[in-house]
């Protein structure tokens, strides 16, 4: 009696446990889809070359970016006019070695 009991139980499960692995299986292949149809709405952006000329400045505007800023640390020469840097020197752990010349 208990042997018939069990393979119901058995079958039960199976076909549950089947049922919940399609079921998974359809919301995965549902999920795919619905990624690969998204991106095709997307398309790149190129961006725009950069010219030779710099950019307008504009009063209020932001800084124009096309010549570059200069560097924070003055040249040698100009330190020596009395310029001064606009940041602090280095600390000694991160001032690596002269290169050697080869």
């Amino acid at each position: 009696m208990a042997s018939i009991n069990s393979k119901k139980t058995l079958r039960r499960d199976l076909l549950l446990a089947v049922g919940l692995l399609g079921l998974g299986a359809l919301v995965a292949i549902v999920s795919i889809v619905e990624i690969k149809a998204g991106h095709l709405d997307q398309m790149a952006q190129a961006t725009p070359e950069p010219s030779a000329t710099p950019a307008e400045s504009k009063p209020g505007g932001t800084r124009p970016t096309t010549p570059a800023p200069e560097p924070a640390r003055p040249d040698p020469a100009a330190v020596q006019e009395g310029a001064k840097p606009a940041l602090p020197p280095a600390p000694a752990e991160k001032v690596a070695p002269p290169m050697e010349k080869k």
